[in-house]
């Protein structure tokens, strides 16, 4: 019998295991809104790790009583300009639409929330590597997007926290995927604020 796919494994998990998923992937891509506030001066990081550290309180302590349309409300407050079309105001973006779908998770029915901010987080990483690497070939430029490292990485982060969010949603467990999310301040675009 063949083992099911990630997409498959990932529609599979419980709603609070795939809230842990999404909540580690958007721990990831925070760096990246976080190097957007600081370059631009828009933006808000405490904002942010605020409305993200209530859902990671929200996936530990049991009866936590958290108002996330209010916080939906705060988060809308925190996107970059619209107006702001730069690579890094779509990358920051990321971060607020990864965050948004765990929200819409928590405050009613979103099913492929998961498989958004899967995405959200692949094609960030795609639009990074097309940028940097400056291949007009259709074709070299999708078998560069696939073997690059930063691909590479992405794919295998995404499987450990499909991996660790496949566990028993134990407190232990979400603060293990919660660190695997921080990645050591690493971004999944390789980028750091330090």
């Amino acid at each position: 019998m063949a083992k099911p796919g990630f997409h498959q494994r990932l529609q599979a998990l419980s709603l609070r295991q795939q809230q842990a998923f999404m909540a580690a992937l958007t721990e990831r891509m925070l760096p990246n809104y976080a190097l957007y506030a600081d370059t631009s001066g828009h933006g808000d990081l405490a904002g942010m790790r605020a409305i993200l550290d209530l859902v990671w309180e929200q996936l530990t302590v049991k009866d936590a009583k958290i108002d996330f349309d209010l916080q939906a409300e705060k988060l809308g407050e925190l996107e970059p300009p619209q107006q702001d079309d730069s690579f890094g105001a779509r990358r920051a973006l990321d971060a607020v639409v990864a965050l948004s779908a765990i929200l819409d998770t928590l405050r009613g029915d979103a099913p492929d929330a998961v498989l958004e901010v899967s995405k959200v987080s692949k094609a960030a990483v795609r639009s990074f590597i097309e940028l940097t690497e400056g291949e007009d070939d259709a074709e070299k430029l999708a078998q560069l997007v696939k073997q690059h490292p930063l691909m590479e990485d992405e794919n295998d982060f995404q499987d450990a926290a499909l991996e660790a969010a496949e566990e028993e949603p134990s407190k232990k467990h979400v603060k293990a995927l919660r660190k695997l999310g921080r990645n050591g301040g690493v971004s999944n675009l390789g980028l750091t604020l330090d």
